[in-house]
């Protein structure tokens, strides 16, 4: 007989009442050697099998225990109990996998409260718990979704090369790939390391952005969009930060800025609704968790919003446009800079930090944000030049609780202005002589966007640390696993 995911049997008890059949699992609790509750990951929720302990030897019935791999035979009827619909009247088990009590005892399977330190410790087990559980199962919707929003408009994916010989952000922090003996290099005549002997007959990185990539395939398939790893080596260990991580890029051929914003808000809008539509039992676990996490903390320092309505906050309220200088204006001319509560500094010229962004949206405007225009000083080579002069097409995304979510520019298409961007940001013409040439072919206006997926998880699960939204992190010190 073919096993039925419990998932399935908790939504559609009543069609299976009265028949025979399997479920399987892990035990999360046995009770009075009669009551076994066992769950197999495909939802929130446990099966209980109910055990008439006097059909079965003694020893076979020790070894369910807390852990153990179980399959279950039985007739499913309605609970005699609370807590649950259905329960299945068990006949025969078979153990699949035991697990060692006193092994168990010293790892997060044991059921009781475990800390988010010791779970990262554990980070094999701990997809089991319910945490993690809802976490990843919301991450797998919002990936699907993903996929889903760009299919149904018709864009084209696009697997952009994770190797790369390419720096798309000019900052320099990238992972160096080599198969030159690092006890014995091959120099130059200078006594510099000479990577023409290397495997690519030059230096490459792991990619820190497909964006460059993609816009070249914008540029005859129209719209594409790209979403897989990338990699930052920069020397940061904060909650916010991951050295391995995931990035969704769409780039769009005749988009400008303006039709970009259009496109975020859909996007962002879209991914929030299929997540209230189809995760609500991870969704009402992870918002009880992030309530009581909340209350945890000092009054000023606790989110107005639940996790939910965190979400709905997105999907109920157009998001408001305005410029960078608009919002400089506005934070300047706020109580919070007057009183000194913010701890960076508010001027035209910086980039904006996590506090002001949240403050524009929680305080100021009770809605998501769209900035545009920043000055060209702190924003990347590539985007556009306004004709001021000073400023560049870019806009940034805020979200309540997390700051920038999502950031985004049209690209500058002017072959000249393009070459004069990579003289001013000093990177070399001859590093991406590909990219800088589709500006020489039928070039035309394009925009695009970049969002760390992680990011988005943390958002859509309350998760305060971005190790717990990615299913074995890699950060400074942590290659684990």
């Amino acid at each position: 007989m073919a096993r039925i995911k419990i998932s399935e049997l908790l939504k559609n008890g009543a069609n299976f009442l009265g028949e025979k059949l399997e479920v399987k699992g892990w035990v999360r609790a046995f009770r009075s050697k009669r009551f076994v509750q066992i769950n197999d990951g495909s939802c929130m929720a446990n099966i209980q099998g109910v055990i008439d302990f006097d059909r079965f030897d003694e020893k076979a019935l020790r070894a369910i225990s807390t852990g153990a791999a179980v399959s279950l035979f039985g007739t499913l009827v309605e609970s005699q109990g609370s807590g649950q619909s259905v329960e299945l009247q068990v006949e025969t088990f078979e153990i699949i996998g035991i697990a060692d009590p006193e092994a168990v005892q010293k790892t997060i399977l044991q059921p009781k409260k475990h800390s988010l330190d010791l779970l990262r410790e554990q980070a094999h087990l701990r997809f089991r718990t319910n945490t993690f559980g809802a976490v990843f199962r919301i991450r797998h919707a919002a990936s699907f979704a993903i996929h889903k929003f760009f299919n149904d408009k018709g864009f084209n994916y696009i697997h952009t090369p994770i190797l790369t010989g390419s720096d798309a952000e000019g900052a320099g922090e990238m992972f160096r790939v080599s198969t030159l003996d690092p006890k014995n290099p091959p120099l130059d005549d200078q006594g510099n390391i000479d990577y023409t002997k290397d495997f690519f007959g030059k230096q490459v990185n792991l990619t820190v952005s497909g964006q460059l990539e993609a816009e070249l395939a914008a540029l005859g398939l129209g719209q594409v969009y790209t979403f897989g790893p990338t990699f930052r080596a920069e020397n940061s260990n904060t909650s916010r930060h991951l050295a391995e991580f995931w990035m969704i890029e769409p780039e769009v051929a005749f988009n400008d800025l303006f039709d970009n914003m259009d496109l975020t808000e859909d996007f962002l809008k879209y991914i929030c609704n299929y997540i209230l539509e189809n995760c609500a039992e991870d969704l009402n676990f992870l918002d009880q968790r992030f309530t009581q996490e909340q209350n945890q903390k000092p009054q000023n320092e606790r989110s107005h919003l639940g996790l939910k309505e965190s979400i709905e906050f997105v999907t109920n309220n157009p998001f408001k446009r305005l410029t960078y200088t608009e919002a400089i204006d506005v934070l300047l001319n706020s109580k919070a800079y007057k009183k000194k509560r913010f701890e960076f500094p508010v001027e035209w010229g910086v980039d904006l930090q996590s506090e002001h962004e949240r403050y524009l949206v929680e305080k100021e405007f009770k809605c998501p944000v769209i900035l545009r225009d920043y000055p060209g000083d702190i924003k990347a080579f590539y985007m556009r030049q306004n004709d001021d002069g000073k400023t560049v097409a870019a806009m940034d995304v805020l979200f309540p609780g997390v700051g920038e979510i999502v950031g985004g520019s049209q690209r500058e298409e002017r072959l000249d202005i393009l070459q004069a961007k990579c003289k001013e940001f000093d990177i070399a013409e001859e590093e991406i002589w590909w990219y800088i040439e589709t500006r020489k072919f039928g070039t035309v206006p394009h925009a695009g966007f970049g969002m760390g997926f992680e990011r988005l998880v943390m958002f859509l699960t309350g998760m305060s640390n971005i190790r717990d939204v990615i299913p074995f992190p890699r950060a400074r010190d942590n290659a684990e696993f």
